[in-house]
């Protein structure tokens, strides 16, 4: 991850002091600002959790990793989700100033949560550069950390609690002991910041502009006016001291998120509770699925604004450069094929394809289905993917009439030489039809129908001809070139 420096003299500066890289900034010195840099990739090499190396991990996963911090860290039960489970914070630190962080109110939320224990790790470090940035934070700021406030979503990888209930919009009338456990945890802590740290889907953009809106962020409204008071206004100026540091990281992905008030969210209440209240929405980076370099933005993120926090340094920034982050928007696509050639009534008409892919859980892991969002005049939105179409005609597949034992049995060769002769979707035993595969064809049990076509909620499965010669397929709503048939593991929808 390598960032620009000029942009970031001012910015650094404090941190370069308590990394032990010199009083001054200046001209000659902007080598000691890139080694200042690479420390921080460093400390997050050097202290990333080695025991969560994917974002679905449970919360009988997390209970030794919070055991393992319980020498340095105070861990406090505060309570039990609606399936008994326990939820704890780890605190840390003898300063004045106090902070919470919470993680995973949404149980398939877990970017943050990875990077919190890559903090811990940090925090609890010792005889390295990092001491006295460490000594810092530990004189000024008191922190607690509740790392993951809805474990019942979390074992199964769901947004909402085992009553099925939004955590987010529970902070007015607690129905679920999980809302009841934060209420608490706010209450007797009494934070002057706190960190509301969520996931967003990956198709948030920054808005009117191609690029994924990696890191969005905002300072809730405590009213439905959206005012800034004193409470607000901190949290404003913190983030825009963030921002600064995430364009260098991921220059143009960051978005503000839409602050109308909701008058059941967490955010929004502890806002009006008198906690300058940050949200964090970590959203998608290309060819980052498990979010492990988004992990470690956060990780870099939280130290850089508890910094801030600590010099009260956000007090150099102003609401105006708050506001001044672009919005989010919603217009990505996997997908998206342009002026594709489809046929109805004997005639042909031009359209664009917007194309998304949906995780589904099932018992051997995770997969993706496909799915047409939209069609027609898609010029508003933009592909993580983009294929020109014109001249191109769908054609339908067809299936593939031997069957095969397994998968297994199955070549990408074999695959895409099917592909090539019109095929789409090939039969196997029941009995091995579940298994995950990479192939770039449907895999059906015997006697099943194939499904696919090009109008809104459909599987988007179908090629794309010119002349008569198959130039694309379009497997499950992945493009497949069959003349340079990428090697690209994919995990298709299982029948």
């Amino acid at each position: 991850m390598k960032m620009r420096v000029n942009a970031l003299k001012r910015h650094l500066l404090g941190f370069a002091l308590f990394f032990g890289l010199g009083a001054t900034f200046t001209c000659a010195q902007t080598t000691t600002a890139q080694l200042k840099i690479s420390q921080l990739d460093e400390a997050f090499e050097k202290y990333r959790e080695p025991a969560i190396t994917y974002r679905r991990f449970t919360h009988a996963d997390l209970q030794p990793l919070i055991q393992k911090h319980s020498d340095q860290f105070e861990v406090i039960p505060l309570g039990n989700s609606v399936l008994g489970k326990s939820i704890s914070s780890l605190d840390w630190g003898k300063g004045e100033t106090k902070v919470m962080l919470w993680s995973q109110m949404h149980g398939n939320e877990s970017t943050a949560t990875m990077a919190l224990f890559d903090l811990f790790n940090f925090l609890e470090g010792k005889g390295d550069q990092y001491d006295t940035f460490r000594q810092l934070l530990n004189s000024q700021l008191r922190l607690k950390f509740i790392p993951m406030l809805n474990p019942d979503g979390a074992d199964v990888f769901k947004r909402r609690n085992a009553l099925d209930i939004d955590l987010n919009r529970d902070a007015i009338s607690l129905i679920s002991p999980e809302a009841v456990v934060l209420k608490k945890a706010r209450d007797d802590f009494e934070p002057e910041f706190g960190f509301n740290l969520h996931d967003q889907q990956i198709y948030y953009n920054v808005v009117n502009t191609p690029k994924q809106a990696t890191i969005s962020l905002l300072a809730p409204a405590y009213n439905e006016a959206t005012e800034i008071n004193e409470v607000r206004g901190r949290a404003m100026q913190t983030i825009a001291s963030m921002n600064q540091l995430l364009q260098e990281l991921i220059p143009g992905q960051v978005g503000k998120y839409d602050d109308a008030f909701e008058p059941r969210a967490f955010g929004d209440n502890i806002q009006k509770w008198g906690t300058s209240t940050i949200l964090i929405e970590s959203g998608g980076l290309v060819g980052d699925p498990e979010k492990q370099e988004v992990r470690k933005i956060n990780f870099i993120l939280l130290l850089d604004a508890l910094y801030t926090i600590a010099t009260r340094s956000y007090t150099q920034y102003t609401t105006e450069q708050y506001f001044a982050i672009p919005d989010n928007g919603i217009q990505l696509m996997d997908l998206l094929i342009q002026e594709m050639q489809v046929p109805l009534n004997g005639n042909w008409y031009p359209i664009d394809l917007g194309i998304r892919r949906r995780e589904i859980e099932g018992k051997g892991g995770y997969s993706f289905v496909g799915s047409v969002e939209d069609l027609g005049d898609m010029q508003v939105f933009f592909g993580l993917e983009n294929l020109d179409a014109t001249g191109l005609q769908h054609k339908e597949g067809k299936v593939y009439p031997k069957s095969f034992k397994s998968v297994k049995k199955v070549s990408m060769e074999k695959a895409t030489e099917l592909l090539r002769q019109g095929y789409l979707a090939i039969h196997v035993k029941k009995d091995v039809v579940k298994e995950m595969h990479s192939l770039p064809l449907v895999v059906l049990k015997l006697g099943s129908k194939f499904s696919g076509g090009w109008t809104t909620g459909a599987v988007p499965n179908f090629f794309l001809t010119k002349d008569g010669k198959f130039e694309y397929a379009v497997v499950n709503g992945y493009l497949v070139d069959l003349d340079r048939p990428s090697t690209e593991k994919l995990r298709n929808r299982i029948y």
